[in-house]
C-alpha cells in the first residue's frame, strides 16, 4: 500500500534522504574500529595465535556496539528515535550485515592457515566503505577501501612473522587519515556556502 502524503508527514523523496544522511558527521564508526584494530595490534605483542585469534574475532565483532555507544558522544546517536527514518540507514545496516557475513570466509581460511586471519577480516570488513563512499559522495569511502586493501595486501606479505601487527597498524593509521578527511567534510557540509568534496 503506497503511503499518502500529509503536511504532518510529507513524505521524503530519495535525493533529500541522501542529502540529510551525507550531512551527518560518520566519525563514531571509525573511532570504533581504531580502537579495536588497535586492541589487537597490542594483543598481538603478547597473545600467542589462538587467543590472539579469538581476540580479534571479539574486537571486530564489537565494532557496531561501541560505534553505538560512541555516537552519543559524537553526537551522532545512532539509538535516536526522534530522527525522522531514513532509506540510507537501513542500507548502512546492510553493509554492516554485509561485514559480518563475511567472516564465512575468514573462518574457513584462518583454520588452514591462521595468519590469514588478520588479512581476510581486515579486508572484507574494509568493503563497506565503498557503498558509503557512493552515498555520500565523496572520495573518502573509495581511498579507505582501495588504499587499505592494497597495503593490507603488501604488508601481510612483507612482514610474515608480524601479520597482526602490521595489518593493525596500517588499518589504524588508514582510519586515521579517514577521520581527518570526514571531520574537515562534516565541518565543510555544515557551512551553505562551503564546497563538500573537499
Amino acid at each position: 500500500m503506497i503511503p499518502i502524503p500529509s503536511l504532518s508527514n510529507p513524505v521524503r523523496t530519495l535525493e533529500v534522504q541522501r542529502a540529510e544522511f551525507s550531512r551527518r558527521r560518520f566519525l563514531a564508526m571509525p573511532l570504533a574500529g581504531t580502537i579495536a584494530w588497535a586492541v589487537i595490534g597490542m594483543a598481538s605483542l603478547v597473545l600467542k595465535p589462538w587467543p590472539l585469534a579469538i581476540t580479534l574475532f571479539a574486537a571486530t565483532g564489537s565494532i557496531a556496539y561501541l560505534g553505538m555507544a560512541i555516537s552519543r558522544l559524537t553526537g551522532e546517536n545512532f539509538l535516536d528515535k526522534s530522527r525522522p527514518k531514513n532509506a540510507f540507514d537501513a542500507l548502512f545496516m546492510m553493509t554492516v550485515g554485509m561485514s559480518v557475513l563475511v567472516y564465512a570466509i575468514a573462518i574457513p581460511f584462518f583454520r588452514i592457515e591462521p595468519s590469514s586471519l588478520p588479512l581476510s577480516v581486515g579486508i572484507l570488513t574494509g568493503l563497506m566503505w565503498l557503498p558509503l563512499s557512493w552515498v555520500i559522495q565523496h572520495w573518502i569511502g573509495i581511498f579507505h577501501a582501495v588504499v587499505r586493501t592494497g597495503l593490507l595486501v603488501a604488508v601481510w606479505y612483507g612482514f610474515p612473522q608480524h601479520r597482526y601487527l602490521a595489518v593493525s597498524v596500517v588499518i589504524v593509521a588508514i582510519y586515521g587519515i579517514t577521520m581527518v578527511v570526514l571531520e574537515r567534510r562534516w565541518r565543510a557540509v555544515r557551512l551553505p556556502t562551503s564546497d563538500p568534496a573537499g
